[in-house]
């Protein structure tokens, strides 16, 4: 007697799980260095009076907001606050300028307006093909802020534009985006963990790539 077919509802769930499993997996063994390196450099610049931007659209934006609602509020264990801006979040300044000067320069306008240099600029992107992001990155890194981009696979441009990439190994923008809801935090973890322990913090810095 053959076995009854799944529910196509279950099928669909048992995949997506696969699929995050998978690429988590990819994650733990080429992204974990790159994670641990940007918390203590995140924590070298923030304990030193400067601010992290961040910017991603749709899904990606809202991951954007939870990273810095991580820094200014507290991720696991209490500590002060530390300036992080979501641009997307001022929407005033979004709307005025997505008015006037067209939706591919909300962002890299705001990084004019509050970066400055050895401030860091986080993207998010499951396409890594958005253009008011790669325009964020090249204004960024003419004013002298460090870049860093969270995408899907790679290469993109927006990898590309930044000065280092953790790109995600997936099939599915919902995969992407699970993925880097962890990478948002274990960036909070290694954060943290560099804020509470010096030597931690020089440990990964030393680590760490920096390319």
């Amino acid at each position: 007697m053959s076995e009854p077919l799944a529910h196509p509802a279950l099928e669909a769930a048992r995949l997506h799980c696969l699929s995050l499993e998978e690429a988590l997996e990819r994650f733990r063994e080429d992204g974990l260095d790159r994670v641990a390196h940007w918390g203590g450099r995140l924590a070298e610049v923030l304990t030193g009076g400067g601010r992290l931007l961040a910017a991603g659209n749709g899904g990606s934006a809202a991951q954007a907001q939870h990273l810095t609602a991580e820094l200014v509020g507290r991720y696991r264990q209490e500590r002060r606050a530390y300036s992080a801006l979501a641009l997307h979040a001022e929407t005033s300044s979004m709307t005025a300028i997505g008015n006037d000067y067209g939706f591919d320069h909300v962002y890299a306008r705001q990084v004019t307006a509050h970066g400055r240099p050895g401030d860091i600029l986080m993207l998010l992107s499951t396409s890594g093909r958005s253009p008011n992001l790669i325009a964020a990155a090249v204004t960024a890194r003419e004013a002298g802020l460090r870049v860093w981009a969270l995408t899907g696979r790679g290469p993109n441009p927006l990898a590309e534009a930044a000065h280092e990439a953790l790109c995600v190994d997936a099939g599915s923008t919902a995969t992407v985006q699970e993925t880097h809801l962890v990478a948002v935090h274990l960036l909070c973890e290694c954060f943290d963990t560099a804020v509470s322990t010096p030597l931690a913090r020089r440990a990964v810095l030393t680590h760490g790539s920096t390319s």
